[in-house]
């Protein structure tokens, strides 16, 4: 049997996740095959204690969750599990040899939603989680079409900035804008946890937030907050625009090289020579030169008058820059 080990970096795009608690190897392992089959990711835990950390780090879609156990039993697991506020709403299924009417609403009072007796029948144990996983697939389905029309989506916890869950496209517009400033484990960007900060009291009052934009050459992202999804849980969804499209209109629109075309944007954006030639990868003597030809092309002696005529032809031809 092969198990998948708890992750921070679970992708979260394209299967649900299940975390199966049994202290028995051989429950383990015909579930395990069961699922895995079925497409789902499965996490494992043999003990109560290994399996409050892994719902912690993995945040799973749904729990399956033997009742007896040494040491903590399930009862207990799944009470800890409703308490937390990260994990309170995964639902939980009970796995009971106990067929007795005490032990199953004993099950359903601690936090259980369902449950299925042993021996396990792996076909009785999917049928039970369908039903319970909608909501799940309803939510991957709507983060799965954001991604689509090329909005990323991240969820974070406020209080400490632990990245709850992002999509695929979102992990890879963090890694691109942050890179090595990323911070370790399942955090979300310190910026962006600072900027959602500052404006929690006009989100709470759902008044939407001035959005958090960062560049990358003629890239930017843009975040902006959508909603609440948990007691300290934020719903964000990040955007990215390449102005790449305009630099090509204002190269045809003035008859500029590729170069010239992307010093010009540059000076309309307010950015003085050398740190164009940071951008570009020239030097400021190569950018002054970009800039006295130019000049010329547009007829002007001057940067602000070669940034006005790019802006008027940029803002016919693009009326959605933001300069």
């Amino acid at each position: 049997m092969s198990i998948q080990p708890a992750s921070n970096a679970l992708d979260r795009a394209n299967s649900e996740v299940v975390l199966i608690v049994d202290d028995v190897p051989d429950n383990l392992s015909v579930l395990h095959d069961a699922l895995d089959e079925s497409g789902y990711t499965v996490l494992v835990a043999t003990g109560g204690e290994a399996a409050l950390a892994r719902a912690q780090q993995a945040l799973p879609d749904i729990v399956l969750l033997d009742a007896m156990m040494p040491g903590m039993d399930g009862f207990e697991v799944a009470k800890r599990l409703k308490a937390t506020p990260q994990t309170a709403h995964i639902p939980i299924i009970f796995m009971t040899g106990l067929t007795e009417t005490e032990y199953l609403v004993a099950a359903l009072e601690a936090g259980g939603v369902d449950y299925v007796t042993k021996p396990i029948k792996p076909k009785e144990v999917l049928a039970r989680m369908n039903v319970h996983m909608q909501g799940a697939r309803e939510r991957r389905q709507a983060r799965n079409a954001l991604d689509a029309f090329g909005y990323a989506s991240i969820t974070v916890r406020a209080s400490d900035g632990r990245l709850m869950w992002q999509t695929a496209l979102a992990r890879d517009l963090l890694a691109q804008y942050y890179g090595a400033t990323l911070p370790p484990g399942p955090q979300a960007p310190q910026p962006v946890v600072d900027w959602l900060r500052r404006h929690l009291k006009e989100a709470e009052a759902q008044i939407e937030p001035p959005r958090l934009t960062v560049e990358l050459g003629a890239r930017r992202l843009t975040f902006r907050l959508h909603q609440q999804t948990g007691d300290d849980d934020w719903l964000i969804v990040m955007r990215e625009v390449s102005d790449a499209a305009i630099i090509e209109s204002m190269s045809l629109a003035f008859k500029l090289t590729a170069k010239e075309a992307e010093v010009l944007y540059w000076v309309v954006k307010g950015k003085i020579n050398r740190d164009i030639a940071d951008i570009v990868g020239s030097s400021p003597a190569t950018v002054k030169k970009h800039l006295e030809r130019v000049f010329a092309k547009l007829g002007v002696e001057t940067r602000t008058a070669a940034a006005g005529m790019a802006m008027n032809r940029i803002r016919q031809l693009h009326p959605q820059f933001e300069g």
